[in-house]
């Protein structure tokens, strides 16, 4: 089994630290993860993306050619990285920063999540990312919610960064993926 995944977005959203998550996630269930981060030499509020891997045989290559979810945080990062989800695959939408009258591919599952309006309603501004972990880890059936969110708990509270605010914006991820789901 081997699952791959695209987060994209802008600089300072939280994309490489939302693949850093998902990859220590699969390390601490035992498989073979890869996280390859991509960014503009602008930092926040340029282009940012990662590729994260799981599987259960080794990984032969950080290319991510037909990938399974696309975890798109703007506009720019749908452009560009749509074309490469596999019939089937999942793609996660931050619609507060999407175009409404965007027109998806039929052959992919789109989520619509208002990541960047939940944050902000919640007073959590940097928790868009974690909004959108919640709706993944609902809207896949790779990821576990309840797992998920204590791998987001045991993250931040390693880095001494405990924030009761994120458990909230990740279940109201959860919320948003169920309505659509």
């Amino acid at each position: 089994m081997m699952v791959e995944m695209i987060c994209a977005g802008f600089g300072g959203q939280g994309v490489l630290t939302t693949g850093l998550i998902l990859a220590e996630a699969g390390m601490k269930l035992g498989m073979n993860v890869l996280w390859y981060p991509s960014y503009g030499s602008e930092m926040r509020g340029g282009t940012a993306n990662c590729t994260i891997k799981f599987s259960d045989k080794e990984i032969a290559s950080p290319c991510a050619e037909k990938i399974d979810i696309l975890m798109a945080m703007n506009a720019p990062a749908i452009d560009k990285f749509e074309s490469q989800v596999r019939p089937g695959g999942i793609l996660l939408v931050n619609s507060s920063l999407a175009r409404k009258d965007r027109v998806y591919r039929d052959d992919i599952q789109v989520i619509k999540v208002p990541a960047t309006d939940i944050a902000n309603e919640l007073g959590n501004a940097r928790g868009t990312n974690i909004v959108m972990l919640g709706a993944l880890s609902y809207a896949s059936p790779d990821f576990d919610v309840t797992y998920m969110r204590g791998a987001i708990d045991y993250f931040f509270a390693k880095k001494g960064k405990v924030n009761p605010k994120n458990a909230i914006c990740f279940d109201r991820g959860v919320e948003a993926a169920k309505a659509q789901v």
